[in-house]
């Protein structure tokens, strides 16, 4: 009976180690690296949590996926011109973009091409202090302004499409809505307004200190306008004197005019 008991139990034995044999085949290199140096009396158990934490991983590995960015270099290179540009005296660049190269692109391309400019305002900007602490010229300066007049010419192109789409869907010209008003002093200015829990025309002190000019003010309202007719009428009278002179030196004016 000890005998064919101890048989039963050998072939168990054989039977389980074929099959922790056949299972191991079948796992990934990294799960047959980690069982190989596992004793073989806890090969099974280890084996279950190798397969699952290698599932857990590949899991994460699908969740997390890497994010598109630009190249990353790290220092300041990102401040300074190309190395080929270094000592010179002139540096090639093309001519700034138009309004309408700027109409014709996206939203999208708009902001993208915003941030480079200002990356190469700023590049520009680092080039021209240190020339100035070396006390040479900088490399074409120029360039800043080419700079410049795109970046405004860029606002321009987004301040239309706002504006476009204002007034498609309140009919509002401008952002902030606004009137024409009287101040303290009788100019009549162009007032902006504001949120305030009260209504304007409810607010009586709003009211008294905005829209509300003295009587002593009305006669140097009247002497404020008499001495911008006078400034009107002397600046045209020069005009003419000009003229005059340069009919009198040059007479095939007249025959042109």
């Amino acid at each position: 009976m000890a005998a064919t008991s101890a048989g039963r139990v050998l072939m168990l034995c054989k039977q389980f180690n074929n099959v922790v044999r056949i299972s191991s085949t079948k796992q990934s290199n990294n799960v047959a690296r980690l069982s190989s140096t596992i004793p073989s009396l806890h090969t099974g158990v280890c084996l279950t949590k190798c397969q699952s934490s290698v599932s857990r991983q590949n899991t994460l590995l699908v969740q997390s996926r890497p994010l598109h960015t630009s190249v990353c270099r790290m220092g300041l290179d990102e401040f300074f011109d190309l190395p080929e540009n270094w000592g010179e005296t002139t540096v090639k660049s093309g001519a700034p973009w138009t309004t309408t190269l700027l109409r014709s692109k996206s939203n999208e391309e708009l902001h993208k091409l915003w941030y480079l400019l200002l990356k190469e305002k700023n590049m520009l900007l680092t080039i021209e202090q240190e020339a100035k602490r070396q006390r040479v010229p900088m490399p074409s300066p120029e360039r800043i302004k080419k700079i410049e007049r795109s970046m405004q010419r860029m606002d321009k192109v987004v301040e239309e499409r706002e504006t476009a789409l204002r007034l498609l869907q309140t009919g509002q010209k401008h952002a902030r809505p606004a009137d024409w008003r009287r101040n303290l002093f009788g100019k009549v200015v162009w007032h902006r307004f504001r949120e305030y829990a009260i209504p304007w025309h409810l607010n009586s002190k709003y009211k008294r200190s905005k829209f509300y000019t003295p009587a002593f003010v009305e006669p140097h309202i009247r002497l404020r306008k008499e001495k911008e007719l006078r400034a009107w009428s002397r600046k045209a009278d020069l005009q003419k004197k000009q003229l005059v002179k340069l009919k009198e030196r040059f007479p095939q004016m007249q025959a042109a005019s």
